[in-house]
């Protein structure tokens, strides 16, 4: 619980081993990848999954960008850690292609082709280590580089086979799980680059905002909760809307709609064009 300042003291390994389990993201035998990098959040995931799905049933998969002069080390770090958790399967890959402009989304690329790439035989979900401080730091994030409602709709616990269990988890649970199961982590320094706008967010914004209200992130976690209950009816309105305007969907119909439900209408069509994620619909729409 938050207390008068919007603090949160750490969750014990046994609440944060609680929480991740009513997700129902890790499921006893289950097969899992989990993507690991050997930082804190990944090192917790790692050890959850393997107390909550069975050593047997877990993967994992580390990928050694080479960028970094400690990549060797973190990558000696996690063939340990998967040897103490019950030799747990690693696969290590090294990408052969170099980053061309966006590092980050390169790296992002590399790691989730691999991890679908495993996991397919096994018919595996693929876990991730985001936290709920990666989710208020995507919000944010979004917010000021992208318009329209899907920005602060954050990132999805579940995406097909993607899982995100510790979503509910803040940083600072990871790393005192690890603290607490004695597990050893790595630091990127890469995570404190300013380059990164992403770091940007994390160390500079996020650290303004606290400074404006100490509740600052729990406030954005909670309004995104909000939203996302929200977007529930307002996905159900659209489609109960598309279907009365029938297909094709005629112009003249669809304008005679109210422009808010006719600019989210527009967006699922052309989402729906899209095979994916169109950019966003602009107000000024129809």
């Amino acid at each position: 619980m938050a207390g008068p300042s919007g603090t949160h003291a750490p969750r014990s390994a046994l609440q944060s081993e609680a929480a991740v389990c009513a997700t129902g993201l890790l499921q006893s035998e289950h097969p899992v990848v989990v993507l690991f990098s050997g930082g804190a959040d990944s090192a917790c995931l790692l050890d959850l999954a393997v107390r909550i799905a069975g050593a047997t049933f877990v993967h994992a998969l580390h990928v050694n960008y080479g960028l970094r002069p400690d990549a060797e080390s973190d990558e000696e770090l996690c063939r340990q850690h998967c040897a103490r958790l019950g030799d747990i399967p690693l696969a290590v890959v090294r990408p052969k292609t170099r980053p061309d402009g966006n590092v980050q989304a390169w790296a992002r690329r590399q790691r989730y082709d691999a991890a679908a790439r495993i996991a397919a035989p096994m018919n595996a979900w693929v876990a991730t280590g985001h936290t709920a401080s990666d989710q208020a730091e995507t919000v944010l994030y979004r917010l000021a580089s992208a318009p329209g409602r899907r920005a602060l709709l954050g990132i999805k616990a579940r995406d097909g086979k993607l899982v995100r269990p510790l979503l509910g988890l803040r940083r600072a649970d990871t790393e005192a799980y690890c603290r607490e199961r004695d597990l050893a982590f790595a630091e990127d320094p890469s995570n404190r680059d300013p380059r990164y706008a992403r770091n940007r967010v994390r160390h500079e914004l996020l650290k303004a905002l606290r400074a404006i209200h100490p509740a600052a992130e729990e406030n954005v976690l909670r309004t995104l909760s909000v939203l996302q209950d929200e977007a529930v009816v307002l996905d159900a309105l659209v489609t109960a809307t598309l279907a009365q305007l029938g297909s094709p969907v005629r112009v003249e119909r669809l304008m005679a709609v109210e422009p808010a439900l006719r600019r989210l209408v527009l967006q699922k069509l052309a989402d729906e064009a899209a095979d994916g994620h169109a950019p966003a619909v602009g107000p000024r729409a129809g």
